[in-house]
């Protein structure tokens, strides 16, 4: 997305090249893009829920005691100017000593159906959000 600075997104490329190696390629990239960082910011998009690889981080971001966080962004415009529906939660699929974890990991839905306001709402409290996920996690 662009909002964390020093944080460059991987590109379909990039994806696609990681992919070509295997379960253990997959694992051990999510593994270095998860080392040296403290939360873990899942992108939840209409598809992202029960996603192999998004369980994966998600199960390894909190294995590691990194904190968690979500952001629908289905009202962010793709390449192609499409936006899409509200994906579920992909963290309802997970619990923490029997709560689920949506109830304790914080998804953020922007409360515009503008693109640029959405994203504008993300940049402007994403710090606060990494900030309140880091407490949550030292709180589990």
């Amino acid at each position: 997305m662009g909002v964390i600075e020093a944080n460059s997104p991987a590109s379909d490329n990039d994806w696609e090249a990681v992919k070509k190696g295997g379960d253990k390629a997959i694992q051990k990239w999510i593994d270095d893009q998860l080392f040296g960082k403290s939360v873990a910011i899942v992108l939840i998009g209409s598809g992202t829920a029960g996603r192999k690889w998004i369980e994966y981080e998600i199960k390894a971001a909190w294995d590691a005691k990194k904190g968690i966080l979500g952001i629908f962004v289905h009202n962010l415009k793709d390449s192609h100017g499409n936006q899409a529906y509200q994906g579920s939660n992909p963290f309802d699929g997970f619990t923490v000593g029997g709560t689920k974890m949506s109830s304790i990991v914080k998804a953020y839905a922007p409360p515009y159906s503008d693109s640029k306001l959405a994203y504008g709402y993300i940049k402007d409290n994403l710090a606060a959000w990494i900030e309140n996920a880091i407490a949550i996690r030292a709180k589990y």
